[in-house]
């Protein structure tokens, strides 16, 4: 499941943070993922394993930012 994270995903935790949310955001992916909480904004970086274990599900994927149109020009 971890290998679908991309920046941006939003994922629920099984356990609640102490200001009391869940859901977190995927701000950093490597070695260790890094993760903002979505009610405080405190950021974390939790192993690999360690989030697989802790995560409940993904929540909402992010999306695929759009191609960059060209610029209007004016006549």
């Amino acid at each position: 499941m971890l290998e679908d994270l991309a920046i941006g995903d939003v994922v629920r935790m099984r356990k609640p943070h102490p200001c009391g949310g869940y859901e977190w955001v995927v701000v950093r992916l490597g070695a260790d993922i890094g993760l903002e909480c979505l009610t405080c904004g405190r950021r974390v970086m939790l192993e690999r394993r360690a989030l697989k274990h802790r995560m409940k599900k993904l929540v909402h994927k992010a999306e695929d930012e759009p191609a960059a149109e060209p610029p209007e020009t004016k006549l």
